[in-house]
């Protein structure tokens, strides 16, 4: 489940291995730019950590995250 602290949504996703982890990512990479929307995220083997929040609302979680969030909760 998606956690909000610090002004950002935060999930953490863990896979099999690092192909499945880079795949994942890579759908959300599709996604997020057709959504106009980038994640802040980290990857190390199989985890995938990613950060949402609105830049240019001043670095907050806004609709736009929350919205990326679901879509991204649909690829997991």
């Amino acid at each position: 489940m998606w956690e909000e602290k610090n002004n950002q949504l935060f999930r953490s996703f863990t896979f099999k291995d690092f192909r499945e982890a880079f795949a994942f990512m890579t759908k959300v990479a599709l996604t997020a730019e057709k959504m106009d929307h980038h994640p802040y995220w980290t990857n190390v083997y199989n985890k995938v950590e990613i950060y949402l929040c609105t830049h240019d609302a001043g670095d907050i979680v806004t609709e736009k995250d929350r919205q990326l969030a679901n879509a991204i909760d649909q690829l997991f």
